[in-house]
């Protein structure tokens, strides 16, 4: 058994505050939106394993203790917390206790096959394939961002099953988890290169590809890639896909396509602005506020 304390606090304490918490004895402790649910909830949108740059003005600092606790030791462990955070006292806060369950159970529940299209699903290891006659990649959660449950990796995951061809060439810039170049490599391409700027994720998508029988090379973005390719596809943030417009257009073989995600609709103009001088980008699709951009190279 554990005991759950939810404490309140401002944007500019509560980090401070989750800090002091994991020194004072607490097992664990998260910072979560105070107004979700509520019109004031405000979004935070970012790469998975990187914190936003601001956290939310009304913060909820939610820490789990060890169950065996008494009222008083709880007090004295949150009164040390709230001091050394900069608090004058304690925060308003509200304590539940959480009975002991199988977590792994749990967090597997909560993660069912994902159907990209008729043709492709993302499977669990722990779930039987809905359909075996369809391409199932086997994906589990992990470090490397992409399992296909986010509306940016469908999107792309929708792009390749409509423009993959047999024996074409696949770049996926950013390949996280792998997820793009393994549903290339298994809807037919014959050349897939998988590029990330975090190691980890190299090595995610390594074995993800080994698991799932998938031909694709895996290499760290600082090494120089000279190669073009038939279609290159990008899943990352708006901010690096306009940096990076001159070399990730630059992969793009004559007569080639492009498709960028990561990006919110209100942040369409300025990626295609980004990428003009380059390659003439539009709106290709759209889900849950999120877009995918596409493009052509001017070629044979």
């Amino acid at each position: 058994m554990w005991i759950s304390v939810t404490l309140q606090a401002e944007a500019e304490k509560a980090e401070a505050l989750s800090d002091a918490l994991m020194e004072a004895g607490a097992l664990s402790v998260s910072i979560e939106d105070a107004d979700a649910g509520t019109e004031a909830e405000r979004p935070q949108f970012g790469e998975p394993g990187h914190l936003p740059t601001a956290l939310w003005d009304h913060s909820r600092v939610i820490a789990l203790f060890d169950g065996t606790a008494d009222a008083g030791e709880l007090g004295a462990m949150l009164a040390e917390a709230a001091r050394a955070a900069g608090f004058d006292a304690v925060p308003p806060f509200t304590t539940e206790t959480v009975a002991e369950q199988n977590w792994v159970q749990l967090t597997q529940s909560q993660f069912d096959p994902i159907r990209i299209t008729d043709r492709l699903w993302i499977v669990p290891s722990w779930h039987a394939a809905p359909d075996p006659a369809a391409i199932n990649i086997e994906l589990d959660p992990g470090m490397a961002f992409g399992t296909g449950s986010h509306p940016t990796t469908r999107l792309c995951l929708e792009w390749l099953c409509g423009v993959v061809t047999p024996g074409c060439s696949v770049l996926d810039y950013g390949c996280g988890s792998g997820i793009l170049g393994i549903a290339a490599a298994k809807l037919g391409a014959g050349e897939v290169l998988g590029i990330d700027i975090d190691e980890k994720a190299v090595e995610a998508a390594r074995d993800n590809a080994a698991r799932n029988q998938a031909a694709m090379r895996l290499q760290h973005s600082a090494v120089p890639v000279g190669d073009r390719f038939d279609l290159v596809v990008a899943n990352i943030l708006t901010n690096p896909l306009c940096v990076l417009a001159p070399a990730i257009s630059a992969r793009v073989a004559p007569g080639g396509r492009v498709a960028l995600s990561g990006v919110l609709e209100t942040q369409a103009e300025q990626v295609i602005e980004a990428w003009a001088p380059h390659i003439a980008l539009h709106v290709g699709a759209a889900h849950d506020g999120w877009i995918r951009l596409e493009g052509r190279r001017p070629g044979p």
